[in-house]
């Protein structure tokens, strides 16, 4: 028995099961970024983050990981290798000592405008080869299906 080409795989019905499809955009998505990016200064969920601290300073910890979906130990462990990496800080409120409020350096936002370009000329590529208007709707069904509409 010899092997098939990659094309000629049956699916069968997981070809319009969609978290077998978001699943497989998401390892497309993010291989397609660590080829261009090469050993770029940050990954795709670090930018993310760093993204997000950028337009919320002061944001808790807890209020970024809930909007990004990410579970606490690991956000805490992110937190914590962007702080040692000089791009984060950590403050505890006085009004809620469980809490932690992030704020970017001065050297982490420089880092991000210079990344921004690159960034969001990638995220306007990878929608290839859908039409802008596909593309469009795809982001408004994926924004709706994800409660951000």
């Amino acid at each position: 028995m010899g092997t098939r080409p990659h094309a000629a795989v049956d699916l069968g019905r997981l070809d319009s099961a969609l978290g077998f499809l978001l699943r497989l955009a998401q390892l497309k998505t993010q291989a397609r970024f660590f080829e261009e990016s090469g050993a770029g200064q940050f990954k795709p969920g670090e930018f993310t983050v760093l993204w997000v601290i950028l337009h919320n300073p002061g944001i808790r910890q807890s209020a970024l990981g809930q909007q990004l979906m990410i579970k606490r130990a690991h956000m805490t462990k992110l937190v914590r290798s962007l702080e040692d990496r000089g791009l984060v800080t950590r403050r505890i409120p006085e009004d809620d000592r469980r809490a932690v409020e992030l704020t970017l350096s001065v050297d982490a936002e420089k880092q991000i405008r210079t990344a921004e370009a690159w960034f969001f000329d990638f995220e306007s590529r990878i929608g290839n080869p859908l039409t802008a208007m596909e593309v469009e709707q795809l982001n408004a069904l994926l924004r709706k299906f994800l409660g951000l509409a």
